[in-house]
């Protein structure tokens, strides 16, 4: 047997998982990849995590854990994993993981894959990615110094990385399919206070301009039916998320947007397979509930192999 059980993930969720698991002296893989990243990772000051109350950055708090995981003997192995299949090890049911080039076997497997950025799905996206289009304005925000950028969205995804980019832009237009935000409060309070900040309410983006580069957005407002375009520089897209959940389509049952379903011990359909953080169903996705899913999920993980192996604690 290779292992008693492989994370697939590096964010909080995966994590977390890997310290638990390691600590109970589980043989623990970590195997994920950077591309797409951890949305942790990516995200600026983090000012709600717990027993951090200056702030810390993402990146920062993700090599925290990685770091604190390693110190239980964790293993890490940079790649994707492709597909997941039943096999058998040893006279016990297990999980073959098949990964970029290479398989690894285990007694249990944790999903914590996480969910990247929802495209608009509209004209010019997929063309000026990268030349205008961003999902990250951690990543490419410096890049618009003294520019003018719109963000569309209104959760709070999209105000912190409207705040963030007041830092760098010019200016910052917020444009957002209602005529008011869903962001928590105090993120409302502070993007409204912000002179460099400005808001187009019931309005959504049609499609994107430009040939070489962003040139502007052509709107529609969704009151008087009006269409319009609007000049700037770039387009921050923060529009919900979607599971990075494909290769486990036949596998577990997910919801219609590819979303885990598990119980409260993170117990998936398949027996030995286990999920936490941002792939699972669930009500609120913040780094405290990924982690607090990931060290769920561990231990789930740990009662099954042992329970397998005929050494539970009874």
């Amino acid at each position: 047997m290779n292992n008693d059980v492989v994370i697939i993930g590096q964010g909080p969720a995966g994590l977390t998982a890997a310290i638990y698991a390691s600590r109970a002296r589980l043989k623990t893989l970590v195997v994920g990849n950077f591309n797409p990243p951890s949305q942790a990772a990516i995200t600026g000051d983090i000012e709600n995590y717990p027993g951090f109350p200056e702030a810390i950055g993402g990146f920062d708090l993700m090599e925290k854990l990685k770091k604190q995981a390693g110190k239980f003997s964790a293993e890490f192995k940079t790649s994707d994993a492709v597909n997941i299949k039943e096999t058998e090890s040893e006279g016990k049911k297990a999980w073959q993981v098949e990964l970029m080039g290479e398989s690894v076997t285990t007694l249990s497997v944790i999903i914590a894959t996480g969910a990247s950025p929802r495209k608009l799905g509209v004209s010019g996206e997929d063309k000026l990615r990268g030349k205008g289009v961003s999902y990250c304005a951690v990543c490419d925000g410096a890049l618009f110094k003294e520019k003018h950028v719109a963000v569309i969205g209104g959760g709070d995804t999209a105000v912190e990385e409207a705040l963030f980019l007041a830092k760098f832009a010019k200016k910052v237009t917020l444009i957002h399919r209602k005529d008011r935000l869903r962001a928590t409060k105090i993120l409302q309070e502070r993007a409204l206070a912000n002179k460099k900040i400005d808001f187009m309410w019931n309005s959504i983006v049609n499609e994107i301009l430009g040939e070489r580069v962003v040139k502007a957005l052509k709107l529609k407002n969704l009151k008087d039916k009006k269409e319009s375009e609007f000049p700037c520089d770039g387009a921050f897209i923060f529009v919900g998320y979607t599971p990075n959940t494909d290769f486990l389509k036949g596998l577990l049952k997910t919801d219609r947007e590819g979303y885990v379903i598990a119980d409260d011990n993170m117990k998936t359909s398949k027996m030995g397979i286990f999920v936490c953080g941002d792939a699972r169903k669930k009500l609120l996705r913040q780094i405290v509930t990924a982690c607090g899913d990931g060290a769920t999920a561990a231990f789930s993980a740990r009662l099954y192999v042992e329970e397998l192996k005929g050494i539970a604690y009874k």
